[in-house]
């Protein structure tokens, strides 16, 4: 019993489209809701969170009404057109309304004007007119005055006693970036200013998000649940790992897009996206017109049936009258015990995807594109590998091994900071995108192997609604400690969740592959799969 991986290939381009939707969603509005709107991190972590609390009710609904839907094009396949034109013409219509906002801050818009920063200054007290929460200006009056306030730009380097060391290159001690520590703050302070006193937009805005991500939620159970659909349950960790890859190669082309664009660089925090937002929305697009033209579902199930019959797979004697799997006690526990995984791992995971933008700006103060491309290029090389270990070795043991390196990477990358080698994040950014890969191949094989064939989409949505009811809390939650705390909170919050995904996937007992049966012994020479 081989994969094919071109008729895979064809499935994942749905994924495609959904992962390129959301590497621009992740980064693209939690910047444009922190530095346009000026919220705080928790509140634009509320925000954040609406898809995720959408997803609790939406992707559940939509894969349990997809597994009874039945027309000439297949269960899934209609979701998928009318969920995928309806997002994408709502999203190109959202960074119009994004530029609504840039005009609302025009005073504030171009950094390396010396007039939008003036705004900031009140010239006749020689001190800061925005104030922190505690009162204090954003800028120590002793410090800084008006003209070295006005020099400051997104590249300016000064050491702690406040002198430019910009193009010193014989300085060695400690850096201080005062775009970052003041003018930033400053400005997304006057930005949340005019946000308060004319709502309006921010109302629109987050309205028109809605419409989004409600279209969205239409078809993202229903296209996940296509893969396992089309594919026997021996080979499912394999065809789980071209999905994802499919699904990194969107996420990498948004990334790539991004730093042509310039979607990273601090100088470009308040640019307008309607030409990236409009680039995201053809690539859903043309990606939609390939799954259609390639990909024929209905007869792509029943010849995954035929095979499976042939292979004595048939789920029928497992089954009660309705169709419906029956799970024993030990059965339902792991499927808990695996949802609880699935639960705590995205709580650690989607913390970072939601604010790293932020952190790497703030804190790293680097391009965030560059990362995160280098963490999906090590997940792309990782999928398919580790899809063929997995079939080998069992999914639990690779979900344990990849959530150790999750964890190691999330953990040592506290330790990061401006002054830290591009190389070390690099690396610790790829063993993050290899962990995630492994864990990712092997996750929602286990959860629909419990499930009859036809109720997979009903199992891909209690996959979802684990994974999506982490991430209404976490962005929220991980935003208060950044908050309160400080910035540097993120990556040991995400380390504390992974570690307790650990300790709940020992337990599971039930969900794991089982060897794909050969057709004869001629094939247990066959290596090509």
């Amino acid at each position: 019993m081989k994969l094919n991986y071109r008729r895979t290939i064809f499935v994942g381009f749905a994924f495609f489209l959904i992962c390129a939707f959301w590497q621009a969603y992740d980064n693209i509005i939690a910047l444009t809701l922190t530095n346009k709107f000026g919220m705080p991190q928790a509140y634009s972590g509320i925000i954040m969170a609406f898809d995720n609390v959408l997803a609790l009710f939406m992707l559940p609904l939509f894969g349990a009404l997809s597994d009874k839907c039945h027309t000439k094009i297949g269960k899934r396949t209609p979701f998928i057109i009318v969920g995928t034109i309806l997002a994408a013409v709502a999203f190109i219509a959202l960074s119009f309304v994004d530029n609504m906002q840039l005009t609302n801050i025009a005073d504030v818009k171009n950094v390396d004007s010396e007039s939008s920063l003036a705004v900031l200054y009140d010239y006749d007290y020689g001190d800061f007119i925005l104030k922190d929460t505690d009162g204090k200006p954003f800028v120590i009056q002793e410090k800084f005055d008006r003209d070295t306030f006005l020099s400051i730009r997104t590249d300016t380097v000064w050491d702690e006693e406040g002198n430019d060391v910009t193009d010193d290159t014989s300085y060695t001690g400690e850096r201080i970036s005062p775009y970052s520590e003041y003018v930033a703050p400053a400005r997304q302070a006057y930005a949340w200013k005019a946000t308060l006193t004319n709502p309006t937009t921010l109302i629109f805005f987050v309205g028109l998000l809605l419409i989004v991500l409600v279209s969205m939620s239409i078809f993202r159970s229903p296209a996940v649940a296509l893969m396992p659909d089309v594919t026997p349950k021996p080979l499912r960790s394999k065809g789980n790992a071209v999905i994802n890859l499919m699904g990194s190669a969107g996420g990498v082309f948004v990334l790539v897009l991004g730093m042509i664009i310039g979607t990273g660089s601090a100088k470009n925090g308040l640019m307008s996206y309607v030409v990236f937002f409009s680039i995201v929305a053809a690539l859903m697009i043309v990606s939609l017109i390939i799954f259609l033209l390639t990909v024929k579902e209905n007869r792509f199930v029943q010849e995954m049936e035929e095979q499976s019959r042939h292979f004595g797979i048939d789920e029928s004697a497992q089954s009660d009258a309705a169709g419906n799997r029956k799970l024993s006690r030990g059965e339902i526990l792991s499927l808990l015990l695996i949802l609880a995984s699935v639960a705590l791992w995205y709580m650690g995971y989607n913390a970072v995807t939601s604010k790293y933008s932020v952190y790497a700006s703030n804190i790293l103060q680097k391009d965030y594109n560059m990362t995160l491309i280098i963490a999906q290029a090590a997940a792309i090389i990782s999928y398919l590998p580790v899809g063929m270990i997995s079939s080998k070795l069992g999914r639990k043991k690779c979900i344990l091994a990849g959530v150790l390196i999750l964890g190691v990477a999330f953990g040592s990358a506290y330790f990061a900071g401006p002054t830290t080698p591009a190389l070390l994040m690099n690396i610790l950014f790829a063993l993050a995108g290899i962990g995630w890969a492994t864990i990712n191949v092997n996750s929602f094989p286990m959860v629909v192997e419990l499930a009859k064939g036809g109720n997979v989409g009903k199992y891909t949505g209690y996959y979802y609604t684990a994974s999506m009811a982490a991430q209404v809390f976490t962005p929220f939650l991980s935003g208060i400690f950044m908050d309160n705390i400080g910035m540097t909170t993120l990556f040991p919050y995400a380390t504390i969740f992974v570690a307790g995904s650990f300790v709940t996937m020992l337990f599971v007992k039930h969900g794991d592959s089982v060897a794909a049966p050969k057709a004869s012994m001629l094939e247990n020479f066959d290596i090509e799969d």
